[in-house]
């Protein structure tokens, strides 16, 4: 019996330990804590800080090492939250040690996203590379987190084995990073030993899932989880973007370009979040929990387009300001880019979740290239940055008005063939 079913949440109560004895994967109504949502605001900083290195290094002009560093910055901050989202699924008994371990977890996010900068220019320089403060954020990080998995080793012998494979697992790997700190490589060499560190994380979780016996995680909370999160990230780019506009505004005060570019960045997030959920995910979870590390892993790169979306709309703002060597083509791209993966993305987290093809999402994803593409020969041309962004902007609506029309009847068909099988 779990903390939250010893006490009732209407109940006025002192936040004593609770044995951590994992939660019911079956429970009614499970939904995110406030703690959980506190958690997520630390990502909004990292998420944010991240988006702000990517577009000044794009109007520097270093397009490569730029793209490079916001790469591998995204998997960190990922990499981060599932961490934590995982564990508290399973076992979150919301009493005093878990709330405190739960706030040293989120210092080290912040210690992390005070990394980031450091870590963008030593990329940018091309020298060593810069990731003792990041990697510092991750020990604080992985010393609270491998605490809860001990204690939840030594108070629910039946996950005794997949708790501490995770313990044994992440620690082992967190030497790696702490290692990569005093590599005396340059960046190409460093960030390869980074990938092969990335893959032994995202094994573990697969080792202790499938072969010891795995946790008692909730499909309905971890696919609630994800949504908030591409909601946070989504919310970034809208305040960077309106924090580079003010700037803009503050300067040259009111414009055209700066109106549309206020009314593209509105419409470009309002229909990436109609567009994420339109994926029905949960029920596929809960019937079919080893599609998990699908849905887990591949969101990452969904986060990340999510942010580098953010990222090009604030590019386009410092454009504006004069402040980038990009031109409007080069400004347009950083943005139909990262949005026609995001789109894409979100078409393949559907056909491998429900395990089902669909010529109507082919035919979607062809017409949504089209408008990308539309905008980008527009700013070919000489028509404005800004306007060639509105354009792109609409390119989210051809999925939200296919799935109205006719596309939330072969969904819901998709979800019952997939709790039929």
């Amino acid at each position: 019996m779990d903390g939250a079913e010893q006490h009732p949440p209407s109940a006025v109560r002192p936040h004593r330990l609770t044995p951590m004895r994992g939660r019911d994967p079956h429970e009614k109504g499970r939904v995110s804590t406030p703690l959980e949502l506190l958690f997520d605001l630390t990502f909004t900083v990292a998420f944010g800080v991240g988006a702000s290195q990517l577009a000044h290094m794009l109007a520097a002009g270093h397009v490569g090492a730029g793209i490079t560093a916001f790469v591998f910055a995204t998997f960190a901050i990922c990499l981060a939250w599932i961490n934590f989202t995982w564990f508290a699924s399973a076992y979150d008994t919301d009493d005093w040690v878990f709330r405190l371990m739960t706030m040293i977890e989120m210092v080290g996010v912040l210690i992390l996203a005070l990394g980031l900068p450091a870590f963008f220019a030593s990329v940018e320089a091309g020298g060593r590379v810069d990731n003792a403060v990041l990697v510092a954020g991750y020990v604080v990080m992985r010393i609270a987190l491998v605490g809860q998995w001990l204690r939840a080793a030594r108070q629910n012998p039946a996950g005794r084995s997949a708790a501490l494979t995770y313990a044994v697992i992440v620690s082992l790997v967190q030497v790696g990073w702490i290692g990569t700190v005093f590599l005396p490589t340059r960046v190409p060499v460093t960030l390869c030993c980074w990938v092969v560190l990335g893959l032994i994380e995202l094994a573990g979780p697969i080792v202790a899932e499938r072969r010891c016996g795995g946790t008692p995680w909730h499909a309905h909370h971890i696919a609630e989880r994800y949504g908030l999160l591409a909601i946070i990230a989504l919310g970034e780019g809208v305040v960077g973007t309106v924090a580079t506009l003010s700037a803009v505004i503050g300067e040259q005060g009111w414009s055209a370009d700066a109106v549309l570019l206020a009314v593209a960045g509105t419409t470009v997030t309002f229909g990436m979040w109609w567009v994420y959920f339109m994926v029905p995910t949960a029920d596929v979870l809960h019937a079919h929990r080893e599609r998990g590390f699908l849905f887990g892993y591949l969101h990452m790169p969904v986060f990340g387009a999510i942010v580098a979306t953010g990222a090009g709309l604030d590019l386009a703002a410092l454009a504006i300001q004069r402040h980038s060597v990009l031109g409007a083509m080069g400004t347009v791209l950083a943005v139909v880019i990262p949005l026609g993966a995001y789109i894409t993305l979100v078409y393949v987290l559907y056909a491998l979740m429900l395990r089902a093809t669909d010529a109507l999402h082919v035919l979607l994803v062809v017409l949504t290239a089209v408008v990308l593409v539309a905008a980008v020969v527009l700013a070919g041309v000489g028509i404005p940055m800004a306007v060639c962004l509105l354009v792109a902007s609409l390119a989210p609506m051809v999925s939200v008005v296919g799935f109205e029309v006719i596309g939330h009847r072969h969904a819901a068909a998709a979800v019952r063939a997939a709790g039929d099988a």
